[in-house]
């Protein structure tokens, strides 16, 4: 069986049941984590004496799938950039991005700030071209993968986000997609400020693969309640097979896995709050 069809959110096959089917998920190095602010270690000097860059073209964003669980931008890598913080000198290419999100304002987020989640949070996943030929093989190296999180706030209409919104009921059921016409813009969808946390973690769905360097940027951005509402309405069943209306109406929402322990890793911050 296709391993995206062994997992899910839902009783039955949620995060609780992972491990069974992926044993890395029972491992010491595994996200999301709750962030706590007072045990964060300034690391500044060190941070910053390589700032975090990146650069994505306009025209980057080449598809937006609808796998079941989320909605997914696949991207053209060519162009993409993302060096510097905990990165150091390997240069990282994004490979696609993504979204989790709740059943209402209140949750979504993967990863808490003191306890606190967010509506939401956005996932910009990169693999490391210094190192690996591919993402799949980035993907299996505990240095290979760097992922940008950034928060969502229910608030104003985010401009950006809006031109995904609208694409989404073009992909309402699972395994539809759509080719982007108009420019997506991903670092559009980043805040407008640069301060972020950063530890050494995991993929949060599986194979839970313990590869990614966390980059959380503090501040979040803010979507609308309708824009929410929007990614609620996506479905995580074919379009045309019966909806497994036992739980949440087939739709995808609660897409997040509940937060791991940071245990004996090293939380680290840099820039303001």
């Amino acid at each position: 069986m296709d391993a995206k069809n062994e997992w899910d959110y839902s009783i039955e096959k949620g995060p609780s049941t992972w491990v069974t089917k992926f044993p890395m998920a029972a491992g010491s190095r595994q996200s999301p984590v709750n962030i706590e602010t007072s045990r964060a270690e300034s690391d500044h000097e060190a941070l910053s004496s390589k700032p975090l860059r990146w650069k994505y073209p306009a025209t980057a964003s080449r598809t937006l799938v609808n796998p079941g669980y989320c909605w997914r931008v696949d991207v053209d890598g060519e162009g993409t950039f993302l060096s510097g913080g905990p990165l150091m000198d390997d240069v990282y290419k994004l490979e696609q991005y993504h979204c989790h999100w709740g059943c209402s304002d209140s949750r979504g987020s993967e990863h808490t700030v003191d306890g606190q989640a967010f509506a939401g949070e956005l996932h910009l996943v990169h693999w490391n071209t210094s190192k690996y030929e591919t993402f799949a093989e980035a993907a299996k190296a505990p240095d290979g993968l760097a992922v940008l999180g950034v928060f969502l706030k229910v608030g104003k209409t985010h401009e950006e986000m809006d031109k995904i919104a609208r694409l989404l009921p073009f992909v309402s059921h699972k395994d539809e997609e759509i080719d982007i016409t108009e420019t997506i813009d991903p670092g559009k969808l980043l805040p407008d400020d640069n301060g972020y946390w950063t530890y050494l973690g995991s993929l949060t769905t599986p194979p839970c693969n313990e590869s990614v360097t966390w980059i959380l940027f503090k501040k979040y951005i803010e979507v609308s309640h309708r824009q929410l509402n929007i990614f609620r309405n996506l479905r995580k069943f074919p379009r045309g097979e019966e909806c497994p209306c036992h739980e949440n109406h087939g739709a995808v929402i609660n897409n997040f896995r509940p937060t791991m322990p940071l245990g004996n890793r090293v939380l680290r911050e840099c820039g303001s709050f």
